[in-house]
């Protein structure tokens, strides 16, 4: 039996308290918060900082962790666990 992967999520609110998301160009496609899978040796933080990095071209200040989600059914690719975080943009893409 393989262990889940850890992966970040960011709830981005921007300065007009819209929230940011991104379009997957990968399976499973459509509207996503920005994130993905922690490298190894790295902290969630900032995993999940370079995630919204790469994705959104965004910096973001980490606000607070809301919730880690774990249930095995939750991707079909693969058992991930990932903890979300709220996030704010700082400064223009």
């Amino acid at each position: 039996m393989k262990n889940p992967l850890p992966t970040t999520d960011a709830v981005i609110a921007g300065p007009d308290g819209r929230i940011v998301l991104i379009f997957r160009k990968n399976e499973p496609h459509g509207w996503a918060l920005p994130g993905g899978f922690v490298d190894a040796g790295e902290e969630l933080g900032n995993a999940c900082r370079r995630e919204a990095r790469e994705e959104t071209g965004l910096e973001i200040e980490l606000v607070s962790q809301l919730f880690t989600y774990s249930d095995p059914r939750r991707d079909p690719r693969k058992h991930t666990i990932s903890t979300v975080y709220a996030c704010q943009a700082r400064g223009e893409p």
